[in-house]
């Protein structure tokens, strides 16, 4: 005989801060309450949702850690910008502790956003665009001679940030930000700097910078594709080589 299907009443009910958090989202998405708006009363909540008073604290000082809800004295409880940035922090933090295969699992992620963001930036790039990425690699040649792998990365960040932003899709150039946690990056230059490939990373930018000033999105794609396919090899020796 198969077994039966869970009756609703089986199925978890939420909890009472979780109701909360679920009727904000509601009022957001619904368009009732928008950034830089502020909350309905705390008596007024309670009793839209069904919930207490300390539940809807709770569910609030929730919203708050994710971004989504900021508290100022006298000013009462406001809904934030809901930048994409903003709301993408705590991302940021879990990039920033990954380590071993999970640092490489995140790389394969970040390699497909940013091969995306080099086609794109190859379609949308204006000459202002180039002029900056062209100013980049220029302030990195005198990192790469002194071999000074923090330089460099600084370098190598603003580069890759400066090609997703010229996708003009907020989405991407934030997640590509938490992806890109500095202390991340600084861990896969030290790998880059101890392969002895400072040099050659310099040129793979200047090879995905050159498919952009060209306008071919294949081009870019495969140019940035083989620059983090390189970088992928640069991060699994690094991390056999400390096992």
């Amino acid at each position: 005989m198969p077994p039966s299907l869970p009756s609703d009443s089986d199925q978890r009910r939420p909890s009472q801060h979780e109701v909360v958090i679920q009727g904000i989202q509601e009022m957001i998405v619904s368009g009732e309450i928008a950034p830089g708006d502020r909350l309905p009363v705390e008596s007024t909540l309670a009793t839209r949702f069904g919930v207490s008073r300390s539940s809807l604290r709770e569910g609030v000082r929730a919203l708050v850690a994710m971004g989504i809800l900021e508290t100022r004295q006298g000013s009462g409880t406001t809904v934030t910008s809901l930048a994409p940035g903003l709301l993408l922090k705590p991302l940021e933090f879990w990039a920033g502790i990954q380590a071993g295969n999970s640092s490489r699992d995140l790389h394969g992620v970040r390699q497909a956003l940013e091969v995306e963001a080099a086609a794109v930036a190859a379609m949308r790039r204006t000459e202002e665009d180039i002029a900056h990425l062209q100013a980049i690699l220029a302030d990195a040649e005198p990192a790469i001679r002194a071999r000074d792998h923090e330089a460099a990365m600084a370098a190598d960040l603003a580069f890759h940030l400066a090609l997703a932003q010229i996708s003009r899709n907020a989405v991407l150039v934030a997640l590509l930000e938490a992806l890109s946690r500095p202390t991340l990056r600084m861990r896969l230059w030290q790998s880059i700097h101890l392969s002895d490939r400072l040099a050659i990373t310099h040129h793979e930018h200047q090879a995905i910078l050159n498919a952009v000033i060209g306008g071919d999105p294949r081009d870019a794609h495969a140019t940035m594709q083989a620059h983090l396919s390189q970088v992928a090899v640069v991060l699994r020796d690094a991390s056999s080589n400390t096992d």
